[in-house]
């Protein structure tokens, strides 16, 4: 039996960079294999749209703030496609 692993829960640890990043492929990559009429295509989208505001700048660098809301964003959108 396989068990699907969670890209948060697998990525901690790392840097929260690595994880957002981690999660935001994954999220790309089930937007991908969704059909134009799927419910949680919307719900991807829309976590997608959320994070790229939050990446600009200096990413190794990350602000207090923004590292606050990036980590707000895993956790929200942590079953989000699956």
């Amino acid at each position: 039996m396989s068990t699907n692993i969670n890209p948060v829960d697998a990525s901690r640890g790392q840097s929260l960079r690595l994880r957002v990043a981690a999660h935001k492929e994954a999220l790309e990559q089930s937007l991908a294999k969704l059909g134009t009429n799927d419910r949680s295509r919307r719900d991807i989208e829309a976590a997608l749209s959320e994070v790229q505001g939050l990446l600009t700048g200096d990413l190794d660098r990350i602000p207090k703030v923004v590292a606050a809301e990036l980590s707000k964003w895993l956790e929200a959108t942590k079953y989000v496609g699956e």
